[in-house]
């Protein structure tokens, strides 16, 4: 799909593969509006992280009318082509755990902004791209979403996480056998263990034993890696109803 004149949603667009990815499209000659909650924005401003050539938005993904006001941004750019969801949250907790069952709020927590958030983004964002002109092939958007290998091999403690990813890529072809007649595709990427800031907190030995169970290259994944994939699945009209790992023919254990 052709990129230049065109603007982009990015959610989780603060922080990690997100930024990485706004950054990317931005480099691209995209006008990328960026979405995220409003700590995240601030702690971005405040540490010099903004990604070049992106407007952030403070946004729940999960409210419909703050998602509409960041498209509305977007689509005032330049017509709306790419949307790219990585906003989520990955809390850890045991089904049956030392203090009991799983808390029921965790997991709706989980669920509404991983999976209802990622669905909400995509059907606004689908609603404004129906309204574009065609493209090569009648492409008028592309929409990437994030799922994780946790939705194949839900790690213990996952739970939570693991259904909602799941649910991520359970609904892709589905997905992109409705928007087919909108000209929208629609392709998730499942990433494995991506050096991202929430892995900045562990220890050395800790990151030794995560990439010692990539079979290769033996190394956390990097969120260029996953800008780079964002690029290449829109650059390539035929990929579409797919979820695509990004791991290191990585497959994790229980623990």
């Amino acid at each position: 799909m052709e990129l230049q004149n065109s603007s982009a949603i990015v959610t989780g667009a603060a922080s990690g593969l997100g930024a990485e990815t706004a950054a990317s499209l931005a480099g691209r000659g995209v006008k990328v509006v960026g979405i995220d909650l409003d700590a995240g924005i601030r702690k971005a401003q405040q540490g010099g992280t903004v990604p070049d050539g992106v407007r952030l938005l403070a946004a729940n993904v999960t409210d419909a009318e703050a998602v509409d006001a960041a498209l509305q941004a977007a689509r005032d750019l330049a017509p709306l082509r790419t949307v790219v969801n990585c906003a989520g949250i990955g809390p850890s907790a045991r089904i049956l755990g030392k203090t009991g069952p799983h808390d029921l709020g965790l997991f709706r927590k989980v669920i509404e902004i991983n999976l209802i958030g990622t669905f909400t983004v995509m059907t606004r964002a689908a609603a404004v791209m129906a309204g574009n002109d065609p493209l090569d092939d009648g492409v008028r958007g592309v929409v990437v979403n994030t799922a994780s290998v946790a939705a194949f091999e839900g790690q213990v403690g996952q739970a939570a996480y693991a259904a909602s990813k799941g649910g991520v890529h359970s609904m892709t072809i589905a997905a992109a056998r409705d928007l087919a007649r909108a000209g929208i595709r629609v392709c998730t990427i499942a990433p494995g263990i991506v050096q991202t800031p929430m892995m900045d907190g562990i220890t050395q030995e800790f990151r030794e034993a995560l990439e010692a169970n990539v079979p290769f290259p033996r190394r956390l994944g990097l969120p260029g890696e996953y800008a780079g994939l964002v690029q290449a699945i829109l650059a390539n009209d035929y990929l579409n109803g797919e979820t695509i790992r990004l791991d290191g023919a990585l497959r994790m254990p229980p623990r």
